[in-house]
C-alpha cells in the first residue's frame, strides 16, 4: 500500500510517497528513505516512463519494510543532491565549467529534522533502524548523509552513484568522518554508465569511494555489472538485491 502527502521543501510544496507493507503486524518496522521517489514505485509518474516498481517485490515477497520516497524537482535535481558546489573534478570530465550544487546539506537536514521525525510519529517505526538508499546523484547525497548523520543512517546503498560531481569533497569528508556506527554500505556500478566518456571515470570514482570505505573496517560492497549502462530500466533489475543486503 502506498500513501502520499505534501510537505514544505525549499519553498515548495513537495510529494511524500510511504510504502506501507500489506500485511500489518504489530511490530516496529524498518525504515527506508529513498530520493527521486517518483521513480521508485509505479510507471504513471516515473521520470523517463520507466520506475523501480519496488512497492511489487516488496509485497510479493512480504517484506518488512516501510520506504519512504522524496520526490525531486526535476529543474533543481543537480543542487538538491550535491552538497558542494561541483569542482575542478566535474569540469575536467564534463569538459566546461558548471556552478551548481551546494543545496544538498540543507536538503539531508530536511530528511533528519523535519521529515524523519514525522514518519516516526505518523506509523509504526523502529527509530534505530533507519536507512537510506539513491540512484546516480542519490547516491552521492546518500553517501553524505552517512557520513554527517552516521547514528541515523546506518545502512545505505547508491546504485550507478554520481561521486564525480563532488569527488574531491566526498573523498575528503569519507576519510574525517567517524563511520563506525555504520553497519553496512551497498554500492554499485556499470561498466557503461553515462557513455563512452564518462565510463571509465564513473567506475573509477565508485571504486575510489569504496576503498575509503572498507579501509574504515566497515562491511561495504562493491558490485561491478558488466555491460550495464545509466537507466532505469538496467537499475530496475538490481533493486531486489540491494534490498535484501540492505536487510539481511
Amino acid at each position: 500500500m502506498i500513501e502520499s502527502f505534501p510537505v514544505s521543501l525549499f519553498g515548495e510544496e513537495r510529494k511524500i510517497r510511504v510504502y506501507l507493507p500489506l500485511n500489518k503486524k504489530e511490530i516496529k518496522y524498518p525504515v527506508l528513505y529513498m530520493h527521486d521517489g517518483q521513480n521508485v514505485f509505479g510507471n504513471e509518474e516515473a521520470i523517463g516512463g520507466v520506475g523501480l516498481e519496488l512497492h511489487d517485490y516488496l509485497e510479493k515477497n512480504d517484506v518488512e519494510l516501510i520506504v519512504v520516497a522524496i520526490d525531486q524537482n526535476s529543474g533543481d535535481r543537480v543542487n538538491e543532491y550535491c552538497p558542494w558546489i561541483n569542482g575542478e573534478y566535474t569540469t575536467k570530465l564534463l569538459g566546461k565549467p558548471c556552478s551548481e550544487g551546494g543545496k544538498g546539506k540543507e536538503y539531508v537536514e530536511f530528511i533528519v529534522n523535519v521529515l524523519k521525525p514525522l514518519i516516526d510519529s505518523k506509523y509504526s517505526t523502529n527509530p534505530n533502524q533507519t536507512y537510506m538508499a539513491g540512484i546516480s546523484l542519490g547516491g552521492l547525497i546518500t553517501t553524505y548523509a552517512a557520513c554527517t548523520y552516521p547514528h541515523i543512517f546506518k545502512r545505505i546503498a547508491g546504485l550507478s552513484s554520481g561521486f564525480y560531481r563532488n569527488q574531491e569533497e566526498i573523498e575528503q569528508l569519507l576519510k574525517t568522518a567517524d563511520l563506525s556506527h555504520l553497519e553496512k554500505v551497498y554500492l554499485d556500478c556499470g561498466t557503461k554508465e553515462g557513455g563512452e566518456k564518462l565510463a571509465g571515470p564513473f567506475l573509477e570514482t565508485n571504486k575510489a569511494v569504496f576503498e575509503i570505505i572498507r579501509n574504515k573496517e566497515v562491511e561495504t560492497e562493491l558490485k561491478v555489472i558488466e555491460g550495464a549502462e545509466h537507466n532505469y530500466q538496467a537499475f530496475k533489475k538490481r533493486i531486489p538485491e540491494v534490498i535484501s543486503y540492505l536487510l539481511a
